[in-house]
């Protein structure tokens, strides 16, 4: 298996390299509107290239007074290295109380929910499995009224 794909890459580099293949992408839509012939159209693209390929979605702004605890944790992300992707906490309601998302600094880390005092509810997401510690399933069903609290700004 290994030396049929060694065997079809080198192939598929050498007919490339012979024919002088080359691929690009238009950002700026041709005069007819149409990329291909009219007889077989072919929309031209709308809009310049991004680098972002889906729009971040902004949650409005959290103005509450953040509690101590809050304030502690958002003091300790600040302290230490910026992530990829930088950390964001969230609020939201959930099973009828207020409850804060901070998210996970990368990979396989869990995600923390927690209650309004700062105690740990549970890790809805992250982990190999990437669903989070089991122990609040429906929290990406239920959760509902959602605030940016805070996003590390670094």
């Amino acid at each position: 298996m290994k030396i049929a794909f060694i065997a079809a890459s080198c192939f598929l580099a050498t007919a490339c390299a012979t024919n002088q293949v080359t691929v690009e992408t238009p950002t700026t839509p041709p005069d007819t509107g149409f990329v291909s012939n009219p007889a077989s159209p072919t929309p031209a693209p709308t809009s310049a290239n991004t680098v972002d390929p889906v729009p971040a979605r902004l949650a409005p702004p959290d103005t509450t007074h953040r509690p101590q605890w809050l304030q502690e944790r958002i003091a300790n992300v600040l302290s230490e290295r910026k992530r990829t992707p930088i950390i964001r906490i969230m609020r939201y309601d959930y099973k009828g109380q207020t409850v804060y998302y901070q998210s996970a600094p990368c990979c396989d880390q869990y995600s923390t929910v927690f209650d309004s005092k700062g105690r740990v509810l549970c890790n809805p997401d992250g982990g190999i499995t990437g669903k989070g510690d089991g122990k609040c399933p429906d929290f990406d069903k239920n959760k509902t009224n959602e605030k940016l609290v805070w996003q590390d700004p670094r």
